[in-house]
């Protein structure tokens, strides 16, 4: 339970660091990738809901990944352009803070998980197609999918608790563009010597743990691919795995640049934070319909299907 010792009610986002002739720029660029990434996600999840071809676990995941990158965004973008369009748009609340901080956490925990499913999805897919449908049944993936969810959530209550039960009296500025255990921590009034080996542990240690686990998947399915005869069922089996291999870069590379060393700068941790939290979640569809067949397939049907019915 978090006991809230503090004498301060708002904090002040400081944004990500730029000059003021920036700003116009910067509100118009983010939110377009804002705009994108919400109408890229609910295109996929449109796409795989309405054709049945794509209810299979690959996509099963895909649909919690679209989910999650949607509203993962909309936790930070939106704060980001009221702080860009206005002095007093950074000013948040203090309970509206360790929300923020919760849900970050949350979905991006989340997310971190479910990068390590789907890897260990692509695993059975490629070295065991045969018992892949036993294996991977539906009551496997909704175990999976849930224990992502619940993994997530626990790990962002243990973090959002230990950073909020601090008394913060002195300074509010949090300089970043959304709320952030390290950047809040630098503010509170008490020791934080705990917390930030937490920190290390919680967000840094599980994060290169699921990255490890990736990689081992990947490099078990390289070794599976490189044994599959036909030249077409390779590229076939490379270019499925392709995608994946790049958005975890994108999102697991800036991750723990910030959370693995030993000291924060704030200026850098802001720039190099927009890549996770603003560009990964806009590329997650781009990627994964440019680079697949099937959905590619699946949009043209929608498309055909649209078009035929303003015809009639």
């Amino acid at each position: 339970m978090i006991s809230n010792m503090s004498t301060l009610t708002t904090f002040f986002l400081t944004g990500i660091p730029h000059t003021l002739e920036l700003d116009t720029t910067l509100f118009g660029l983010f939110l377009l990738i804002y705009v994108l990434t919400v109408l890229g996600n609910l295109l996929i999840l449109l796409v795989i809901w309405v054709d049945p071809h794509l209810h299979t676990p690959m996509y099963y995941f895909l649909t919690n990944l679209s989910f999650i990158d949607m509203w993962f965004s909309t936790v930070t973008v939106p704060k980001m352009l009221m702080t860009l369009m206005s002095p007093s748009g950074g000013a948040i609340s203090f309970h509206s803070c360790m929300a923020q901080l919760y849900s970050f956490h949350f979905l991006g925990s989340t997310e971190c998980f479910l990068y390590t499913v789907m890897s260990y999805d692509r695993y059975l897919a490629i070295s065991y197609p045969l018992r892949y449908s036993s294996l991977m049944s539906e009551r496997t993936c909704t175990f999976l999918a849930a224990g992502t969810w619940l993994s997530g959530s626990l790990h962002s209550a243990v973090q959002t608790t230990l950073t909020f039960r601090l008394p913060y009296c002195g300074p509010n500025q949090i300089q970043h563009y959304f709320c952030d255990a390290p950047p809040i921590l630098k503010l509170a009034c008490a020791d934080t010597s705990v917390n930030e080996m937490v920190i290390f542990v919680n967000i840094g240690v599980v994060a290169s743990g699921c990255f490890l686990l990736i990689t081992l998947s990947y490099v078990s399915i390289v070794c599976s691919i490189l044994r599959i005869r036909s030249s077409e069922g390779r590229h076939r089996a490379f270019q499925t795995c392709a995608s994946h291999c790049i958005v975890v870069l994108c999102f697991f590379g800036p991750g723990l640049f910030i959370y693995l060393r030993p000291s924060s700068k704030d200026a850098v941790d802001g720039v190099v934070a927009v890549f996770y939290t603003v560009l990964t979640p806009m590329l997650n569809p781009a990627v994964y319909t440019l680079r697949n067949k099937e959905v590619k397939k699946a949009l043209l049907k929608l498309k055909t299907a649209s078009v035929f019915t303003q015809d009639r």
